[in-house]
């Protein structure tokens, strides 16, 4: 029968007068690529001054949708420091921290895969059995980019993890058996004319994979984290603003006792391939994002039902029947300087059972390799640098440089490689990254011993990556495509689809600006 997938976009574009997230791609990949080692160490100095307390304003009600029609629907994206002051002294510690993070993160949706795949049950499945995280490693702060977002009608401002990781949208409510600290008032259900609470007998609820039942029959989520952090309460429908647009009955927990270090976000949006992810109940036929520079206050856009370019790089991505949430990208190689890796396609594929293969997060921050593959990649690297001053390892890079004494360099092009031969250039600054402020950059990739592979977000940094979700794929004898159905649609939560998820693409030039400063 073969896989069935869709198609992820993620593109670049140019537009003025917006420079975080745009960018011009050359015509052919260049060898070499300049680095500004002078503005990435004069960010590391400012990002640990930036004043959270200056809110954006919230928009005004102006339309509303529902969850079984689709529209175009836009907000902003925040980095961590812009909405979470920074407690560190110093920029090394600021990225120890980070890395911590990031590996519990990884840890978090390596385990969710082993689920799957080992077909471990709703009913056999114990939190208590597992070291790791289930759904997502939001619970060791490692949400990296946030939205604010109104729930409830009327909407109450909240900041939200977002996560193509996850599937179930939650948020803190009152009353809290246990709640942690958040940046906002903690959501009131009472003070909501939209709030519903769902019954067990609903699609929504037995979607989820850890769900119980209320004496009345209403049903109770929970999401739980390998680090006892944990999220549980009602499952309900609410009204979900962002900016001026609002959508209503959309199923997100409701969570009564909330543990884990969140640092201030209210709350997850999940945009996940599975059902009950926040870009499945709105039927959305695509939607995109694009991150800003984690040391920038600046903000950028996630939006819904954008155009598509029509000149995007694309780049088959397959969905595995073994899990739904994750989204599979057809990569076929890497190269280095132009000169492409001797590295099988076979390491980037996943194979029938559901393991291997290659995902891109936006919760991740490191790409992760397997460790063959990683080592070919890093000895490419290291090859062109030679005549940089290389330094001490820091925490999971283990290649790093002395570049105190530069204002830039020149570095080896990195580029990943998609069928019909198209190819993503990376900037300099999306794999050689500062770890202090006084001049040490690290190759910023790292070696995994899981067969999953993940694209992370900083190597997405200054791209929109877009999701099509619309076209159908049948992979075919010798890797071929057919296409099944051009008009297919998931469906408005109907949990009825026997297609239930798919895969993407990506590509460049969009034709909108996404920087706000």
């Amino acid at each position: 029968m073969g896989l069935l997938f869709f198609f992820l976009l993620a593109g670049f574009f140019f537009r003025a007068p917006f420079v975080g997230c745009s960018r011009s791609l050359p015509q052919s990949p260049q060898p070499t690529t300049v680095l500004d080692v002078a503005e990435a160490l004069e960010k590391t100095k400012n990002v640990l001054s930036f004043d959270p307390t200056k809110k954006l304003a919230f928009s005004p009600l102006h339309q509303s949708l529902s969850a079984s029609s689709s529209s175009s629907l836009s907000l902003q994206i925040h980095s961590r420091v812009s909405i979470d002051k920074s407690s560190h002294l110093d920029y090394k510690s600021l990225t120890l921290s980070r890395l911590e993070r990031d590996s519990a993160r990884v840890s978090s949706l390596t385990t969710r895969l082993d689920l799957a795949v080992n077909a471990i049950s709703r009913s056999e499945f114990r939190a208590e059995d597992l070291e790791s995280p289930i759904v997502s490693g939001s619970s060791q702060g490692s949400g990296e980019y946030f939205s604010r977002v109104g729930i409830g009608k009327p909407p109450n401002q909240v900041y939200v993890v977002l996560d193509t990781g996850s599937d179930v949208n939650w948020v803190q409510c009152a009353p809290c058996v246990d709640c942690y600290q958040q940046a906002d008032p903690i959501f009131e259900p009472a003070s909501s004319s939209s709030y519903s609470p769902l019954t067990c007998e609903t699609p929504q609820c037995k979607y989820l994979d850890n769900s119980e039942c209320r004496n009345d029959g209403t049903c109770l989520y929970e999401v739980s984290y390998g680090d006892g952090s944990s999220s549980f309460g009602d499952f309900v429908t609410e009204t979900i603003t962002l900016g001026s647009d609002s959508v209503d009955n959309v199923a997100i927990g409701c969570g009564h006792s909330n543990e884990g270090l969140f640092i201030g976000a209210g709350g997850l949006l999940g945009l996940g391939g599975g059902a009950l992810s926040f870009s499945s109940q709105v039927n959305a036929s695509s939607f995109s994002y694009c991150l800003v520079d984690r040391d920038s206050d600046s903000a950028s856009t996630l939006e819904f039902d954008s155009a598509l370019p029509p000149n995007a790089i694309t780049a088959p991505l397959l969905r595995n029947h073994q899990l739904d949430t994750f989204y599979y990208l057809g990569l076929t190689g890497i190269s280095v300087s132009g000169e492409l890796l001797p590295i099988t396609e076979s390491a980037f594929r996943m194979d029938e059972s559901g393991n291997g293969g290659i995902i891109i997060d936006s919760g991740t921050a490191v790409t992760r390799l397997q460790s063959d593959t990683y080592n070919v990649l890093r000895d490419a690297f290291v090859k062109g640098t030679k005549n940089l001053l290389s330094t001490d390892s820091v925490s999971l890079f283990d290649t790093c440089y002395d570049l105190s004494r530069r204002s830039s360099v020149d570095v080896p092009t990195v580029s990943f490689h998609f069928p019909d031969g198209k190819v993503l250039p990376l900037p300099a600054k999306n794999y050689l990254i500062p770890v202090d402020s006084a001049g040490t950059f690290c190759f910023a990739f790292a070696p995994t011993s899981s067969s999953l592979a993940i694209i992370g977000n900083v190597q997405q940094q200054g791209t929109r990556v877009g999701f099509d979700l619309v076209y159908v794929f049948h992979l075919g004898e010798k890797g071929t495509f057919t296409v099944l159905d051009e008009g297919y649609r998931r469906g408005p939560i109907s949990f009825s689809i026997i297609l239930k998820r798919f895969s993407v693409l990506m590509g460049r030039d969009w034709a909108s600006g996404d920087v706000i400063n």
